[in-house]
C-alpha cells in the first residue's frame, strides 16, 4: 500500500476585542480552512478568556487538518507592542492546554496585532500602517528603526471608534440642554436606545455595557454625516485630523516625508468617506510620494505571511 505523503501546514490568528479568527494555510500561503471564536484582547476581556479563545479557535483550525504537521504558527494580538511580557505569558499558558498542544511541536510566535495588519497589505517590510477600529494606533518600520503612536486605550486613541462615538454622545447632550447646535445624531440615538428625554439615556449609558454603547454611537454619527448633519461631519473631520496627526508623526520620527512607500489604512472607521479623504488630505502634505493600500484581505493572512516567513528565515519582528 502506497504511504500517505504527510502535508505541512501553519496557522495564522487574529486576536481582536470582537473575536479572534483563525487560518489554516499550506506553506505557499493558501487558505485551506477558518475558524471563529469569541474576543481575545486581554485588555478587554482579561487573560483567562483570551487563551481560552485562542484555544478554541485553533482547536476547530485543528479539527479540519488533513493529517499532517503544523510548522509555524503566529498569533497576533492587540497591545502586545506595549506588553511583551504579557505576550510571553499567553505563550506559556497556552503551551499547557493540551486541546492545542500539537502547535508546540513547531515554531509559536505570539506578536503584534499591527505587524500583522501591515503585512496583509503589503510584502514590503519598511513603511507604515494607521489603525481606527474601537480603538486607533499609528506604526512605521524603517531599517532597524520602528515608531509608534496612539494606541494607548479608550481614554484617548483619538480619531477611533470609540473616540467618536463618545464625541456623538457629547452632541447630543450640548443639544438636548441647549450648549450646543441641533443634530440628528439625537434622534437616531434615543430611536436606538429606546428612550424619550436626557434622564433616560443617563439610565442606558452609564452601565457595565458603558464602552459597547458608546461604540456603537460611531456607526449613527457615520450614519447621520451622509444626511449632511453639519456635527456629525465635524465629528468625522476631527477624527481624520487626529489620526492623520498620529500618522504624520510616525511618517517624520522615520524620515519617510520625501520617500515613496506603502502606508496601510485599516478598519472600519475608514468606511467613513470624510474620515477617509481628510486622513489622506493630510497626510499628503507631509508625504506627498506615500503609496496608500486599504487591505482586501483580513489581518490575518499577514498572520499567515508571518508565520511563513518565520519558518523560512527564523527571527522576525513580531
Amino acid at each position: 500500500m502506497k504511504e500517505e505523503k504527510q502535508l505541512n501546514y501553519v496557522i495564522g490568528v487574529d486576536g481582536g476585542g470582537s473575536k479572534t479568527l483563525a487560518v489554516l494555510a499550506d506553506l505557499e500561503g493558501k487558505i485551506l480552512a477558518k475558524a471563529k471564536s469569541g474576543p481575545s484582547s486581554f485588555i478587554k476581556v482579561g487573560i483567562k478568556e483570551t487563551v481560552l479563545n485562542i484555544t478554541e479557535a485553533i482547536e476547530k483550525i485543528l479539527k479540519k487538518q488533513k493529517k499532517g504537521k503544523i510548522l509555524s504558527t503566529f498569533i497576533a494580538l492587540a497591545a502586545i507592542e506595549e506588553n511583551k511580557e504579557m505576550g510571553k505569558r499567553i505563550k506559556r499558558i497556552l503551551s499547557r492546554q493540551s486541546k492545542v498542544s500539537e502547535i508546540f511541536k513547531g515554531k509559536v510566535v505570539v506578536g503584534s496585532d499591527q505587524v500583522a495588519a501591515f503585512r496583509s497589505g503589503t510584502d514590503k517590510k519598511e513603511g507604515g500602517i494607521l489603525i481606527s477600529g474601537a480603538g486607533c494606533s499609528a506604526h512605521g518600520w524603517r531599517g532597524n528603526k520602528e515608531f509608534k503612536t496612539n494606541g494607548w486605550g479608550y481614554l484617548n486613541d483619538e480619531g477611533s471608534g470609540f473616540w467618536i462615538g463618545q464625541e456623538g454622545f457629547r452632541a447630543v447632550n450640548k443639544d438636548l440642554d441647549g450648549r450646543g447646535p441641533k443634530t440628528l445624531i439625537t434622534k437616531l440615538i434615543f430611536r436606538k436606545l429606546k428612550i424619550k428625554n436626557i434622564e433616560d439615556l443617563k439610565k442606558k449609558v452609564y452601565t457595565p455595557d458603558l464602552i459597547k454603547t458608546i461604540l456603537s454611537f460611531s456607526i449613527l454619527v457615520a450614519k447621520v454625516s451622509k444626511r449632511n448633519d453639519k456635527v456629525a461631519k465635524n465629528i468625522l473631520i476631527k477624527a481624520g485630523n487626529e489620526l492623520a496627526l498620529a500618522a504624520n508623526t510616525v511618517i517624520k520620527k522615520l524620515n519617510f516625508q520625501k520617500e515613496k512607500f506603502p502606508f496601510i489604512l485599516a478598519g472600519g472607521m475608514f468606511k467613513s468617506k470624510i474620515v477617509l479623504d481628510t486622513v489622506k488630505k493630510e497626510i499628503k502634505k507631509v508625504a506627498p510620494k506615500v503609496q496608500f493600500i486599504q487591505p482586501k484581505v483580513e489581518s490575518v493572512i499577514g498572520a499567515v505571511k508571518l508565520a511563513i516567513e518565520k519558518l523560512r528565515y527564523g527571527d522576525i519582528k513580531s
